[in-house]
């Protein structure tokens, strides 16, 4: 850890500052504690992140998720302020090695009795990681902790924020950049594809080789980073000297197609029968049980040098920098939202200057008032709404989901109330046209069906009348399309907020889609059962037949609507032809009433779930 710079701040909200434990892509991280004596990590967003819509909204979102995840096996979310000018978030500290650190500096490859409880306790954290809507994303050995009573993962979250930065349009991750570390990434993350929850279980047993060997399972970066992730993509892992049963459990976990590898309740039934002694669940019966002596007595040596930063000057902690090694981060920092952060031993590339938080004399470095305590003074103005440093600020994140937050969700009934009477007045044209239709059919079937006929001229009324519908539906259509596209654009947004990253595609798509050519056929349908599924928060039911009903009937529809549209009756030659083209435009007609009708029950519906769901998080 290193001191502060006359640039940082005394306080961030309501924690006292003691050092900086690292910075890179994503901001910087402190060492801090609180009113009340709780060491904590606090990192801060860099101003360039800060500045951007996207990356706000999803570090806002993950935040939140990361909160719902319970602290057990990893570092919890303790306070956050993700309106403020410039971001921050504080976590829980936990003051032990990494196990990169561990692996590559103290020990070596671990014995089978702590590589046991390392796989249990790595499959408890992902469980919780995934029970709260999340997927890591980059698990490797600096973003687990070794602490006395088992591993602790960090870092999960932040991938994700970062992610919202380098995407495409559809979602998925742009050509040429790199969301995770090398060496411990999936192979559909080396491709740039969707990661699941799936991708976490192959990092999980990259780490868990590198555990048992000191080395990566697909080797170095020696070759250039290109190599590497080719053979992650391409080829088989070297997994020599990996004893029984971990070989078997890892060369699983390192299947190429996700489809194929165990979930997080095999492995750990898998883990838990495994020989080799350890404690139940991860957790060291006795002490740290579970661990070498060596790394016991290392865990020690930091625990003293942990209570040596008390004083906030004293720069007893100096050599706690992170050594480099296989996803080198601070190995100290339990922030499951610190990003990949290098210590300052080995500085990310391109880091930009200091964030400017405060002025350049800090509030903690100038001379108190006779008798003050040296921290009872005014903060620095990093965060204008912070609490003073005297009182107890209650966690932002205690709050339900939803409240308070630039991203509540918003109610989508007034949209839809408007979208159905428009569909209302997109019936009338249709009624309109099926009884001018009929009574052309009337007419024409007491005809000579056979014989050339001029059919505007002689139906001249009727012809007129069918092509007045005509345009008169077009011309109601429009609004309805307009209407349409904000009202499922807007649950499309309110959808992102349920389940923050379960809803395919940009938000965008959610209105665009529908104006694509063939990509309308299916996108807007796999957008809508993502939005279903992230308001009802279940994959199955939940009335989820209106969903597929009514997409199919406007498939119908909309099928029927373009061969109606190549030709109207009274272009036909012969009266036969003309009533076998009124035939199919009937057909299209009743698919375009049922089709409205589905329409304004589904959107109510929908609204109504939503609703439903909004009024529960501000309760």
């Amino acid at each position: 850890m290193d001191g502060l710079e006359p640039a940082d701040p005394g306080w961030i909200g309501g924690y006292r500052l003691l050092g900086r434990l690292g910075e890179g892509g994503m901001g910087r991280v402190y060492l801090a504690r609180s009113e009340r004596g709780r060491t904590v990590a606090v990192k801060v967003v860099q101003a360039e992140l800060a500045s951007r819509p996207d990356f706000r909204r999803r570090f806002a979102q993950e935040v939140k998720a990361a909160q719902r995840v319970g602290g057990e096996w990893t570092a919890p979310v303790l306070d956050a302020d993700t309106d403020a000018p410039t971001p921050w978030v504080a976590t829980g500290y936990v003051a032990g090695p990494s196990l990169a650190e561990v692996v590559d500096e103290q020990y070596g490859p671990l014995p089978p009795k702590t590589l046991r409880a390392l796989a249990i306790g790595l499959v408890h954290a992902l469980r919780a990681i995934h029970g709260a809507g999340l997927v890591h994303r980059d698990l490797k050995p600096s973003n687990v902790l070794v602490t006395i009573d088992g591993p602790r993962v960090i870092d999960f979250g932040i991938a994700r924020a970062l992610d919202s930065a380098v995407q495409s349009a559809d979602g998925l991750t742009k050509p040429g950049a790199l969301v995770g570390s090398p060496g411990f990434m999936a192979p559909e993350q080396v491709r740039g594809e969707r990661v699941t929850f799936a991708s976490d279980v192959f990092c999980l047993g990259a780490v868990l080789a590198y555990a048992a060997t000191g080395r990566l399972p697909f080797g170095s970066m020696e070759g250039g980073i290109h190599s590497l992730l080719f053979r992650i993509a391409q080829e088989e892992p070297n997994l020599d000297g990996i004893p029984e049963p971990w070989h078997g459990l890892v060369a699983d976990c390192l299947a190429k197609d996700p489809g194929q590898r165990p979930s997080l309740d095999t492995l750990l039934k898998r883990a838990e029968e495994a020989e080799g002694g350890g404690a139940e669940g991860g957790r060291g019966a006795a002490g740290g049980a579970w661990l070498p002596g060596a790394v016991l007595a290392e865990l020690g040596r930091h625990a003293v040098r942990l209570l040596d930063s008390e004083d906030p000057e004293s720069h007893a902690l100096a050599g706690w920098a992170a050594a480099p090694g296989p996803g080198t981060g601070p190995v100290q920092v339990a922030s499951p939202l610190q990003g990949a952060i290098p210590s300052p031993a080995s500085p990310v590339p391109g880091f930009g200057p200091p964030i400017p938080y405060a002025p350049a004399t800090p509030s903690w470095q100038s001379p108190p008032p006779d008798g003050a305590h040296p921290y009872r003074t005014a903060p620095a103005d990093l965060h204008p709404h912070s609490p003073l440093p005297g009182a107890v600020q209650p966690p932002h994140l205690s709050a339900p989901v939803f409240a308070g937050s630039p991203l509540t969700p918003r109610p989508t009934r007034g949209l839809s109330i408007a979208l159905a009477l428009l569909l209302g007045l997109f019936v009338v044209p249709l009624l309109l046209r099926s009884y001018v239709l009929a009574t052309a059919f009337s007419r024409l079937s007491a005809a000579d069906s056979t014989s050339d006929t001029n059919l505007i001229q002689d139906y001249e009324l009727l012809s007129t009348a069918s092509l007045a519908t005509e345009v008169l539906g077009v011309l109601v259509g429009i609004p309805v399309v307009i209407v349409w596209a904000f009202w499922f654009h807007r649950t499309r947004t309110n959808a992102e907020l349920f389940a923050p990253g379960r809803v395919r595609y940009a938000v965008g798509l959610a209105a665009g889609s529908w104006f694509i050519p063939v990509v309308n056929l299916f996108m807007p349908k796999q957008i809508g059962n993502d939005i279903w599924t992230a308001t009802t928060g279940t994959p199955t039911g939940a009335g989820r037949w209106l969903l597929h009903t009514w997409w199919w009937v406007w498939i119908a529809f909309f099928a029927a609507y373009a061969n109606d549209s190549t030709a109207s009756w009274y272009d036909r030659g012969m009266a036969v032809a003309a009533t076998d083209t009124i035939v199919t435009s009937q057909a299209a007609n009743a698919l375009g009433v049922v089709a409205a009708v589905l329409t304004v029950v589904f959107v109510r519906r929908l609204t109504s779930l939503q609703q439903n769901r909004i009024n529960g998080a501000s309760r």
